[in-house]
């Protein structure tokens, strides 16, 4: 068994290459990497303002400096949005460049994914060879909730960018052990902190871990080294931190997503703790405890949770060969030294993907499909790793025999992933199945060179069909709207929208009034709420002009035309009940549209009083009024209330469907 288990030497490094070698890698990162950029721009305008939530608030950020370091919904900065403004700003001044556009916007989400492919070729690379890196990469760029968010305004595209630059920052400290490599590190975290707050330190454990175990310095040295990285974690993130805690408040905007108008509680309860027990104070659900059974708004937890029809589309394509590799990597490298790079690497890909998949599975608070991209460079890290040291070592019967059994998973999960669309491409599954059978049998013996490379095709084939046609799918279609999802449409889906008798997701209002699925896709109606004769109705989460919690509203050429009539000379055109309402007049106008209680429309700002006095003093022009536009879920009483105030003193005026109240001429 010892001889079974001796390691063979690590891969040599890139120096020592042949230079046919690198000019071969070089070229097929290139293709890559051109490929991915490709694609990844291909159809990008079809999601037009993506999640608007976030391009209103780019175009205030582009207007006013002081919007573009808080974070703020608007350029009058009365609110920010629901998290640390650092994966605003690459767009806004992207925006400030280029001008207001959709590409503009998206653009740079591309480079970042673009950026995390090629991260992730050099952080794998390193230890197990440059098959690895690109095969690593090759995953990454197909799956497919990365597809989708490396093409979409939220946050979570710079976080992976960081936390892939936090793991190649390790990957060179684990090499030499120089301390610049993990204040580096640290340094990536605390930006990610900046992004995403919280989400970041999910790899936290994993990186020091990593360190812990295999830096080359004495212990005491690597504990000093990670003390040193953790103060620089610290000073990355709590510089804006302190900057927005110690700002005089009333002379910044609120801080969205909090009651108390505080960045710390922000941190630690809606964007903190919250989202694991699911006590979120404002929520756009219930918080607390989910029924018996774990059954809730978000889905069902559990240790399956990541295959459930939610989720599995986006990621659980390659999730079991990547814990097989991670298992059988560990192994291949026996009793190698406690520096060894290879055993390192698996840690650290294994670290960040248990405790990522762990969490994911178990909390109990908000909890959307695309949060899945976090996980993606570690499967796909652990895929590339995995694969090449498994093929490298064939020669070994317990190797084929693992090897089998990934390709076997592989093909099942593909099987039930497939079969859950039934409509989509339903020739797929079964040559995914067909080929799986035959690549199993194959690699479980060994084979003439031809066969073997007859085989390798086959493996690639049943562990990245499914995730191709998932990710063509999603770079085919429009997603817009807060909560996106990748692939073609399937049941079981979880989230506020409500669901059909068949077990499919209805629609919901999205962007610019119209329907969207809860995965942000358009369906082929163009999503629009129609009633007899064809005439607009409201949706359940607002009319189809005005929006709704989830969707923007999508104004008129007559309505816009109106509220930039003399526009300028208000410090707001406009207020509407929660930030998507206002999202899409802003965006239509350009203009600053007052958000009245944040994302979900009930955050207490501003309150009556303030309101009261910003007409007073003639700061705001118009209220733009709907049904049920005061009466959220949480405290909405501040809403409800301005709601309720407005109709009694002003005057209401319908144009194309949009209820407008002149809050300059009063009853």
């Amino acid at each position: 068994m010892t001889a079974t288990l001796t390691p063979r030497p690590a891969i040599r490094p890139r120096k020592s290459l042949p230079r046919r070698g690198i000019d071969w890698e070089y070229r097929t990162l290139a293709a890559l990497l051109l490929g991915t950029g490709l694609a990844y721009l291909c159809n990008l305008s079809a999601n037009g303002w993506a999640n608007s939530f976030y391009s209103a608030a780019v175009q205030a950020g582009s207007q006013s400096w002081e919007a573009f370091f808080f974070g703020s919904s608007d350029a009058a900065n009365s609110i920010t949005v629901d998290k640390p403004p650092a994966s605003l700003w690459l767009m806004e001044l992207s925006v400030r460049a280029f001008g207001l556009n959709s590409w503009s916007i998206l653009v740079p989400e591309v480079l970042l994914g673009v950026a995390s492919v090629a991260l992730l070729w050099a952080t794998v690379r390193r230890p197990f060879g440059p098959a690895a890196g690109l095969l690593a990469g090759l995953v990454l760029a197909v799956t497919p909730v990365a597809a989708l968010m490396f093409r979409f305004n939220n946050p979570d595209a710079l976080l992976v960018f960081l936390m892939v630059g936090a793991a190649w920052a390790m990957t060179r400290a684990v090499e030499d052990g120089r301390t610049r490599w993990l204040v580096l590190t640290g340094a990536f975290i605390g930006f990610g902190f900046l992004t995403k707050q919280l989400q970041v330190l999910l790899v936290v454990p994993a990186l020091a871990l990593t360190y812990l175990i295999a830096g080359p310095p004495k212990l005491g040295t690597r504990i000093t080294q990670l003390l040193a990285a953790g103060a620089a974690m610290i000073v990355a993130a709590g510089w804006w931190l302190l900057a927005v805690e110690l700002w005089p408040a009333q002379s910044r905007p609120w801080i969205g997503g909090s009651h108390n108008n505080s960045i710390l509680e922000l941190t630690l309860g809606y964007n903190g703790l919250g989202r694991l027990n699911g006590n979120e104070r404002g929520s756009v659900g219930p918080g607390g405890e989910l029924p018996a059974g774990g059954n809730g708004m978000w889905g069902s937890t559990g240790i399956t949770r990541m295959f459930e029809p939610a989720q599995g589309g986006q990621i659980a394509w390659l999730i079991p060969a990547a814990l097989i590799g991670l298992v059988a990597g560990i192994l291949l490298r026996g009793r190698a030294a406690r520096t060894d790079s290879q055993r390192a690497a698996l840690i650290l890909w294994g670290g960040w993907g248990l405790m990522t998949g762990l969490v994911f599975s178990y909390m109990a608070g908000i909890f959307h499909q695309y949060y899945t991209v976090a996980l993606a460079p570690a499967v796909a890290a652990l895929v590339g790793a995995g694969t090449v040291q498994l093929w490298r070592e064939r020669g070994r019967l317990w190797v084929r025999l693992v090897l089998a059994l990934a390709i076997g998973l592989s093909t099942a999960t593909s099987w039930m992933l497939l079969s859950r669309s039934a409509s989509f491409l339903p020739w797929l599954r079964w040559t995914v199945l067909a080929v799986g059978m035959v690549a199993t049998i194959a690699v479980a013996f060994p084979a003439p060179r031809k066969a073997t490379v007859a085989a390798a095709v086959a493996v690639a084939f049943v562990g990245l069909a499914g995730p191709v046609a998932y990710t063509v799918d999603t770079i085919a279609t429009a997603h817009q709207g807060s909560i996106p999802s990748a692939g073609p449409n399937v049941g079981g889906m979880h989230g506020p929208g409500p669901m059909r008798a068949d077990g499919d997701a209805g629609a919901m209002p999205g962007p610019g009034g119209r329907n969207t699925r809860p995965d942000g896709r358009i369906p082929a109606d163009g999503g629009a709420n129609t009633g007899p004769g064809g005439a607009t109705t409201a949706g359940p989460d607002g009319d189809a002009m005005t929006g709704g919690l989830l969707g923007a509203s999508r104004p008129s050429d007559r309505v816009v035309a109106l509220l930039e009539n003399d526009g300028g000379e208000y410090t707001w055109v406009a207020a509407a009940i929660g930030s998507n309402s206002a999202a899409g007049f802003q965006l239509a106008t350009e203009l600053p549209v007052m958000p009245i209680g944040g994302f979900n429309g009930s955050d207490p700002s501003p309150t009556l009083e303030q309101f009261q006095q910003y007409v007073a003093q003639g700061k705001i022009h118009y209220f733009i009024g709907g049904e049920s536009r005061g009466d959220r879920g949480g405290d909405a009483s501040t809403g409800a209330a301005i709601t309720q105030w407005v109709r009694e003193h002003f005057t209401a005026t319908e144009v194309d469907g949009v209820t407008l109240y002149d809050l300059t001429a009063a009853r």
